[in-house]
């Protein structure tokens, strides 16, 4: 099968459902003729036209309100959001406005549209451009989230969320947009709520989401050669959630680690851990270990940037101890 990047798989994706949809479209900043910073949309101008790939001046909260009520009346955008830290400046729009009106409407309207953004850091953007802030709209209940974990997870989740009839948010890691993988040229779309056990194992369980994923799944390898088997399992979307998918791992090794790159105070790996200990208690051997970014702004500097994550070798380092039946002290 070829292989293509992350971002290859996006742009193939939109382009596929802008031609089977055509109230679809894209809007934001750069979108046209720059591509994008990442160069994801590049090409799609020269194919749709200024009339469905959208630029627009620098103003989320203008753009984001004018998606909104497209998508009110009958269209299917796709807001195109620079760097997920802007998330902020669009909060009304999306959590006050788009995540409400089927509720409010008692059904009458839909806002069926996506928000393409990114996250993640080290790629020395400083603190304002590498956040990772997706736990903040996972608890607005309406919105739907998606976070994938390569190219062939990228493609058939946006797909997917362009076709959903609630709004969607889609988190890219920065990173990984160069990163490569199978990915079949034919039709295929991923549903939402639906776990991919990445990895079997018997040991322990490490629940990873976006380029975490990546991460357990290294961790897994160093575990594998001092003889510890590790289950890797990415939930692809975190609402809707997969706890069955977890659960049956979990009560099947009796130990889990959950690593996410958001903050870990508040964040996703809290939320996982407490649903995990709330129905899986009795099946637990030690106690759900949470591992998120470190509760400080991102840093500039190189050296402190690299350690404010998850890696592989410090998942391993608390994989073993939860395999000894050490204590944590969090």
């Amino acid at each position: 099968m070829r292989e293509i990047t992350l971002s290859q798989a996006v742009n193939e994706a939109l382009a596929e459902e802008m031609r089977r949809d055509p109230t679809t479209f894209i809007i934001g900043e750069d979108v046209a003729e720059a591509g994008t910073p990442f160069k994801i949309l590049s090409g799609l101008v020269e194919e749709f036209g200024t009339g469905r790939v959208v630029d627009t001046p620098i103003g989320e909260p203008g753009f984001m309100g004018l998606a909104v009520g497209a998508a009110m009346t009958g269209t299917r955008p796709i807001v195109d959001l620079m760097f997920g830290d802007f998330i902020f400046l669009i909060m009304d729009q999306l959590c006050n406005q788009a995540a409400k009106t089927h509720y409010m409407s008692g059904g009458k309207l839909t806002a069926p549209l996506v928000l393409r953004t990114n996250l993640g850091a080290t790629r020395r953007s400083g603190a304002q451009h590498s956040q990772s802030l997706h736990a903040l709209v996972a608890h607005i209940p309406g919105l739907k989230v998606a976070m994938p974990s390569s190219a062939y997870e990228a493609k058939g989740l946006l797909k997917t969320a362009i076709r959903d009839n609630n709004p969607v948010v889609i988190f890219e890691d920065k990173l990984m947009y160069q990163d490569k993988a199978e990915v079949p040229e034919e039709e295929y779309l991923i549903p939402f709520g639906i776990a991919n056990v990445k990895r079997v194992g018997f040991d322990i369980t490490l629940v990873g989401t976006s380029s975490m994923v990546q991460v357990a799944e290294k961790a897994a390898e160093i575990l594998a050669a001092e003889g510890i088997s590790a289950e890797v399992i990415d939930p692809r979307t975190i609402v809707p959630l997969d706890m069955d998918t977890i659960n049956e791992s979990v009560r099947k090794t009796s130990r889990c680690i959950v690593i996410d790159e958001g903050h870990q105070s508040f964040g996703v790996t809290s939320e996982i851990a407490a649903r995990i200990m709330e129905q899986s208690f009795y099946h637990l051997d030690g106690p759900v270990i949470r591992m998120g970014a470190m509760d400080v702004p991102i840093p500039f500097s190189p050296a402190l940037e690299d350690i404010t994550v998850p890696t592989p070798e410090g998942v391993a380092a608390n994989a073993r101890k939860l395999m000894a039946g050490e204590m944590f002290h969090g």
